[in-house]
């Protein structure tokens, strides 16, 4: 076993590898995903037609059609720079709010480690979400085309604290949706293959909070603050019905379940080799120190 100094940075830089695992090959589920969750955003034509129908395979086809390759991936770029933060702030939060939550006798219980999971999804989302804003408008808006004029029209359209719409809503969705993922995938049987602990607990936590995360991105898209949660979750399903909700379920699910489930399952095996060669390492120092005070006695001799 190899054997490394441990330092504070290896469990963020786990969190964050294990993060990015997978983002740039799911890219283009992400896509259609948030253009059928906006009904086709600021998109005009087949593209914006696909959207609003609701047809996976079409918004799929539309994207390529009406962009080229090049589509699939649009918005992948914040994606990626936000990502790394979030993973790493996320589970490294999770693992630090663990260790503060448990009681004298040292366990933890049930709620401490949903309000860990809450917690550490909350601090995440607060660190990157003007990434998660820039993603958003360079997924849904053809006039985005850069990051620089995404970021140009958001200022424009509402100063700088369009980068924050949204938050509030984006908080209290991010906080059950964590609370659920990391705790279930922590509450698991652990002679359960990690990865399918981890898929298990994402597809649990993404059903029970998947309108919540749909509301959130009407409200990051809309051009000023006109219509808070409940007006908008009043206006989807008044022209949706309750489904509306769950537009972009599926290409959500092909995408983040099996990603997530990487990621859970990378960041256990991670944070496993380390402790083991943190313990390695540990051993190693103390054969030093031992040969060195036999050394010392040695000498004294």
């Amino acid at each position: 076993m190899f054997a490394i100094q441990p330092l504070p940075v290896h469990k963020p830089l786990t969190g964050a590898v294990a993060g990015a695992l997978g983002k740039t090959l799911t890219a283009p589920l992400d896509r259609v995903k948030l253009l059928l969750q906006t009904s086709g955003g600021l998109q005009t034509g087949a593209l914006q037609k696909a959207a609003k129908g609701g047809n996976l395979v079409q918004a799929f086809l539309a994207i390529g059609k009406a962009e080229g390759l090049a589509g699939y991936w649009k918005g992948n770029i914040p994606q990626i720079l936000r990502v790394i933060p979030y993973s790493a702030t996320q589970l490294y939060s999770y693992e630090v709010l663990k260790r503060r939550f448990k009681d004298k006798d040292g366990n933890l219980s049930v709620p401490a480690r949903l309000a860990a999971g809450g917690c550490a999804g909350m601090m995440a989302t607060l660190v990157t979400y003007p990434l998660d804003t820039l993603r958003l408008r360079l997924a849904v808006d053809p006039a985005s085309r850069s990051i620089a004029s995404a970021s140009m029209a958001i200022i424009r359209e509402g100063g700088k604290g369009a980068f924050f719409r949204g938050l509030g809503a984006s908080l209290v969705g991010i906080a059950p949706y964590m609370a659920l993922e990391l705790a279930v995938f922590d509450l698991m049987p652990p002679d359960m293959p990690s990865f399918t602990r981890g898929f298990l607990a994402a597809l649990l936590a993404t059903t029970c909070c998947y309108p919540l995360d749909t509301v959130r991105r009407q409200i990051q898209l809309q051009s000023s603050g006109a219509l808070k949660a409940g007006q908008v979750v009043h206006k989807i399903v008044e022209r949706d019905g309750v489904g509306g909700l769950y537009r972009g379920f599926l290409p959500n699910a092909l995408k983040n379940l099996p990603n997530k489930g990487a990621k859970l399952s990378t960041f256990h095996y991670a944070k496993r080799m380390l402790v083991a060669s943190e313990q390695a390492y540990a051993k190693e120092v103390e054969i030093a120190e031992k040969a060195f005070q036999a050394t010392a006695s040695a000498r004294a001799f």
